[in-house]
């Protein structure tokens, strides 16, 4: 590798000191290092980017740059995630390494979700539809394959990747998936029903929200957000189409430690 990318995110590097210790080491191994500037496209010909922060800036990483096909390494600034590859104390290593090709790339699918056939986005986590509005519970019709697979009465509707699968789809009662797998999980928030278990489907399936009406014809209000951005204000009738995205993101690999490994230690004290 020697054309390398940096973004950062600037609420855990304020002083940019991380940054630019990034920046001068690869500079001074001959290679190559641009940080990014908001409103600047990624050169094309980057071989690798750095993201400098916790995992919501690797995921909003992934979301930005899911055309270009470039693999991101996350280094760690937040608290112990799931995606940030590198501690801040083994950065010169990991550079070396990087520069060396001693890396493995793990692909990570993403979800595309269509509202009424027009407006899209693309999501690393999950997409999520969930009430707004008015503090009750709504009606989610869910189809499969053009098949109406259940009915819930709840909260909200979380649709998650594997890699989403410890995000809020944990948080929700559903459960931890292998994040190199491919399926979809679908869990429902707060259902208000005895049978409130996930759904793991095939990766290929395609999935339809529908918002149903609610008491007396009532028209009721959601919206739908892809892995925590992008909220969409859809109503009773609206659909929402969700299915496996074209794009994944590729992740670099540069230690042995494993994800049960990973989620061992995060469970600790839990």
């Amino acid at each position: 590798m020697n054309r390398f990318y940096v973004i950062t995110n600037q609420v855990k590097d304020k002083s940019l000191e991380t940054t630019y210790r990034i920046k001068n080491y690869i500079e001074s191994k001959g290679k190559e290092c641009i940080l990014a500037v908001e409103g600047q496209e990624v050169p094309e010909t980057i071989d690798c980017v750095l993201v400098l922060g916790g995992d919501g800036t690797i995921i909003r990483a992934a979301r930005e740059l899911r055309s270009q096909d470039i693999p991101l390494l996350g280094i760690n600034m937040g608290t112990l995630g799931y995606l940030a590859e590198v501690e801040v104390s083994s950065i010169e290593e990991s550079i070396d390494r990087l520069i060396a090709g001693e890396i493995q790339v793990e692909e990570r699918m993403m979800l595309r979700g269509t509202v009424n056939g027009k407006l899209e986005d693309i999501a690393l986590n999950d997409i999520v539809l969930s009430r707004t509005g008015a503090l009750r519970i709504i009606q989610f019709n869910i189809y499969v394959n053009g098949e109406l697979l259940n009915t819930y009465r709840a909260d909200g509707i979380i649709i998650s990747t594997p890699t989403g699968s410890t995000a809020y789809n944990l948080s929700a009662g559903g459960p931890i998936v292998e994040p190199t797998a491919a399926m979809i999980v679908i869990t429902p928030i707060c259902s208000h029903a005895l049978n409130t278990s996930s759904i793991v489907l095939s990766a290929e399936d395609e999935i339809v929200l529908e918002i149903g009406e609610g008491r007396d014809g009532r028209i009721e209000e959601a919206g739908i957000s892809f892995d925590g951005e992008r909220n969409i204000e859809v109503h009773t009738g609206d659909k929402v189409v969700i299915q496996k995205a074209e794009h994944t993101t590729k992740l670099l690999k540069l230690s042995k430690v494993s994800f049960l490994e990973i989620l061992r230690k995060k469970m600790e004290g839990n």
